[in-house]
């Protein structure tokens, strides 16, 4: 499949929607997303996992084009401001953890619910503010989350600012997925 890049806006008076097996991307092991094989795609990650595995999110970048690209905007910016990752846990992850990492300088802001599924379906609301910085979402398949049916969506919003939003299914006394480490 080829990329396309249009400039200036584009509107669908029907909507977009991604179909087929490029839609989802399965991930088993440590991997470093990047806008073109992830953004807009579902990230699945779960079950059984090798070891502990890291998916790292791009250092965002806001840069604007350089004015040597030319006329409209450069269809080969580096700048992945708006770029979505929606990360799907379609079987509980067991033995292992699945941390969600930034690089350190870009921070997660936003809510994500946990919601305790074995016992109360309890619902709490675990919130990353500027001020936490917060750098990584662990998941261990039962406190933290990572029960089958979790999804997070990250947005690179700003400047070292990863907007977050999802809910995070666990077991036991549900605890916040947010860490510094």
């Amino acid at each position: 499949m080829s990329r396309t890049t249009f400039q200036g806006s584009v509107r669908s008076l029907a909507g977009f929607y991604a179909q087929g097996p490029g839609a989802v991307v399965a991930i088993t092991s440590s991997t470093t997303l990047n806008p073109i094989d992830h953004g807009g795609r579902i990230i699945s990650v779960g079950g059984a996992l090798a070891a502990t595995t890291t998916l790292t999110l791009p250092t965002i970048n806001v840069s604007t084009n350089p004015t040597t690209s030319g006329p409209g905007e450069d269809p080969n910016t580096l700048n992945n401001e708006g770029v979505l990752y929606t990360i799907w846990v379609p079987t509980t992850i067991t033995t292992s953890s699945l941390k969600i990492a930034t690089d350190g300088t870009d921070l997660f802001i936003g809510t994500l619910f946990g919601v305790d599924t074995d016992t109360s379906d309890a619902l709490v609301a675990y919130n990353a503010l500027a001020a936490d910085a917060f750098d990584f979402i662990n998941l261990n398949g039962g406190t933290t989350g990572g029960v089958a049916g979790t999804f997070i969506e990250i947005v690179a919003v700003a400047a070292n600012c990863y907007m977050v939003t999802g809910t995070v299914n666990g077991s036991g006394t549900v605890a916040t997925p947010f860490s510094t480490t």
